[in-house]
């Protein structure tokens, strides 16, 4: 079954039963969203809260879910807001400067258990930290969630062009930052 299949019958569910909707709303989506915010946040404790107010939202909200969009979508929305929320509260209650927070999730990563990469995913994820935050956005759901366009269009609230475009310039900036090291 596809994943919009799944998903029409997730929001038939969300009808009739929103409890148990909701909890396949959860097990489905849970990992991918967990994913694509730590790679935004990067500290593991900072993703499951991102990901906790997510899914509170998206709780809070379902019964005003209009199928305007896919529901997986709609998810991604909120926790791409979610996550920039935070990295943004991060950025103002900090003192420190950007070269050193970068060089502390470099760290973070390379001592964590959840980034389970070689050196050459550490270096990635640390040439992807060096992006502006748009781009690096839009480089994550591009390269990892392989998004098309369109969906990050919807999620983004972007033009399909201006996010080609995004893309493109945080491939050449990630292939220039990886050339250097």
């Amino acid at each position: 079954m596809d994943k919009v299949n799944q998903d029409t019958d997730i929001l038939k569910l969300l009808k009739t039963d929103v409890n148990r909707g909701f909890r396949l709303v959860v097990e489905r989506y849970s990992s991918r969203l967990y994913w694509h915010i730590r790679r935004l946040v990067i500290l593991h404790e900072d993703a499951d809260d991102a990901l906790q107010n997510t899914f509170i939202n998206a709780w809070k909200n379902i019964s005003e879910f209009r199928n305007e969009s896919a529901l997986y979508t709609w998810l991604y929305a909120i926790a791409t807001n979610e996550s920039l929320t935070l990295i943004n509260k991060r950025k103002r209650n900090t003192t420190v400067s950007l070269d050193d927070i970068g060089n502390f999730f470099t760290s973070s990563m390379e001592g964590s258990t959840w980034f389970d990469g070689d050196g050459a995913q550490v270096k990635l994820q640390n040439a992807i930290l060096q992006l502006p935050e748009k781009q690096r956005v839009v480089f994550n759901l591009k390269y990892f969630e392989e998004m098309t366009y369109e969906d990050m269009s919807k999620i983004l609230k972007t033009s399909e062009g201006a996010l080609k475009a995004s893309y493109h310039y945080a491939v050449k900036k990630i292939e220039k930052i990886l050339g250097e090291s």
